[in-house]
């Protein structure tokens, strides 16, 4: 036997070695969450969490979500972590633009925050995702963000002694798969729900001082439909509010010369009326959560504000609902900027990276 084929053999027995050392089979173990159940409630305003029959919440699989979340490990040269654009320091969103990812390469859209995401029944701008279980698979694979592979992802976690420990405590004994990883992290993020904002403890838990009357008479424009007509989209209960439709729309963002510069939902339907939709975000934490819309292209609340006064920019698929509010009177704009920034709520606790 030559030295060549040695040395094949060799490594072909050191990889069966390892196949046995980890349990590797053909067929991949189903990711089932053990450990002690937890029961997810939501604050103020906000409705019961969804949480997917297949993916139960646990004390080990929120922990490991965590974990993993903060940790670069999910990127291929171990640079970008979720927290690198969903940073907690900034409303779990991102303040660039655009985020940046391996090799400072750049998104081609805003990383909105995480907070509430929960709510969604589509993730991503374009609605790609049907999970957040599926959204974590995207940046992950994706070339310009943490350009890795769910396999090379698999391999590096089963390398960690201390992650084979914390995932045989979370879904039992075998291999790690990137389905486990993908659960872990949603659990954890299915805790990032953030409500009690000044508004709740005002309109739904009737405490009359938790916000001033600018506030209150913001509100009154935003629901009016013959003012701001807001709540077309960002919708509200009587018993809670997502400040979402779930919905997509195309509000003009994006557009030169009535030409768009994204397809959005396009992309994913390839149906005409979704040309150039975007989903609707939350309002929830809007003031903290800058910039604005899909592009980043909005710095501040108030640019983004006037953007909607403006009526949008024409373009052949622009939302119906999309018209100019410029007979809104200064103390209009003034008292629907002080109803959003009512909007902020707290913070979920043990929500920061786990060593803090």
């Amino acid at each position: 036997m030559n030295r060549r084929l040695l040395s094949v053999v060799s490594l072909v027995m050191v990889m069966a070695g390892l196949l046995l050392v980890y349990g590797y089979s053909g067929k991949q173990k189903p990711a089932v969450p053990i450990g002690v159940p937890v029961a997810l409630r939501a604050p103020l305003g906000l409705p019961a969490i969804p949480i997917p029959n297949d993916n139960p919440p646990t004390v080990e699989t929120i922990a490991l979500g965590r974990k993993l979340y903060y940790d670069p490990i999910l990127s291929v040269d171990s640079s970008v972590s979720c927290a690198t654009c969903h940073n907690p320091d900034t409303g779990f969103g991102d303040p660039k633009p655009v985020s940046i990812g391996v090799g400072h390469k750049f998104g081609v859209r805003n990383s909105p925050t995480v907070l509430n995401s929960a709510y969604y029944t589509l993730q991503f701008w374009d609605g790609r995702a049907t999970s957040l279980e599926k959204q974590a698979e995207g940046p992950v694979a994706n070339p310009v963000e943490m350009a890795h592979s769910l396999r090379g992802v698999e391999a590096r976690l089963n390398a960690s002694a201390e992650y084979r420990e914390r995932f045989e405590g979370a879904f039992g004994p075998g291999p790690i798969t990137f389905q486990e990883a993908e659960k872990a992290i949603a659990s954890f993020e299915r805790t990032l729900v953030s409500g009690n904002s000044a508004f709740d403890r005002w309109y739904y838990g009737h405490d009359e001082k938790a916000v001033n009357n600018a506030a209150k008479r913001g509100f009154e424009v935003f629901r009016d439909t013959k003012k701001g007509n807001c709540a077309v989209c960002h919708t509200v209960g009587e018993r809670e509010a997502l400040f979402t439709d779930n919905k997509f729309h195309n509000i003009g963002v994006g557009v030169v010369d009535e030409k768009l510069n994204d397809a959005g939902r396009f992309k994913e339907t390839g149906r005409a009326v979704d040309m150039g939709a975007f989903k609707t975000p939350s309002l929830r934490n809007v003031a903290i959560t800058a910039p604005y819309f899909h592009d980043g292209s909005r710095k501040t609340l108030k640019e983004a504000l006037d953007y909607y006064i403006g009526g949008g920019n024409s373009n052949p698929n622009l939302d119906r609902e999309m018209h100019s509010l410029n007979f809104l009177t200064a103390q209009e704009r003034a008292d629907l900027m002080a109803f959003l920034e009512s909007l902020t709520g707290d913070v979920p606790a043990n929500s920061g990276p786990p060593e803090k």
